[in-house]
């Protein structure tokens, strides 16, 4: 059985197109990605960025939005913006309106790291500093930061370390 005939043109090297420049040109076309739900269901595909935004009540260009007040001629009147889709703007005060919860934290090994200093030296920096388990050769400076990060990211763990270390354990036999 014969084999379908190939096209007698090569592909060639555009040798006068940037590639780099092409591949840029292709990403700016192509649909953004919006991370948030309302917005992204509310996108109209054939509007521009700034009309999408203008209908959704919120501002392309900050400095056209809150402009520096400048005099007005008698008879200047700007058109107001007309926002089609409230909704979005309404959904979007509502997130922003809850407390953000603090999810920073430290590792595991900080917080021995500390606990150990603690233990050992209270509150001798400079001690600290010289312990053979400071490996990383922190200066006391640095040891005190760590520390107040401890007590700033975990305040119920450091009182209960630090009560833990008022009262004496019972030796055991």
């Amino acid at each position: 059985m014969p084999r379908a005939k190939q096209s007698a043109r090569k592909k060639k090297f555009d040798y006068n197109k940037n590639r780099k420049n092409v591949k840029k040109k292709s990403r700016k076309k192509s649909k953004p990605r919006i991370e948030h739900a309302q917005i992204r269901n509310a996108w109209d595909d054939k509007r521009s960025v700034a009309r999408n935004l203008e209908a959704m009540g919120l501002a392309f260009d900050p400095n056209r939005s809150l402009p520096i007040k400048q005099q007005k001629l008698p008879g200047e009147d700007k058109k107001a913006a007309i926002i089609t889709k409230p909704y979005i703007l309404k959904k979007l005060e509502e997130e922003a309106s809850l407390p953000g919860k603090d999810t920073k934290t430290l590792s595991t090994d900080l917080i021995e790291y500390v606990q150990y200093m603690i233990r050992e030296h209270n509150e001798d920096y400079k001690a600290m500093a010289r312990d053979e388990k400071n490996y990383y050769q922190d200066t006391p400076k640095q040891i005190k930061r760590k520390i107040n990060e401890y007590k700033r990211c975990h305040p119920q763990h450091y009182e209960a370390f630090i009560s833990s270390l008022a009262t004496p354990e019972p030796m055991v036999q």
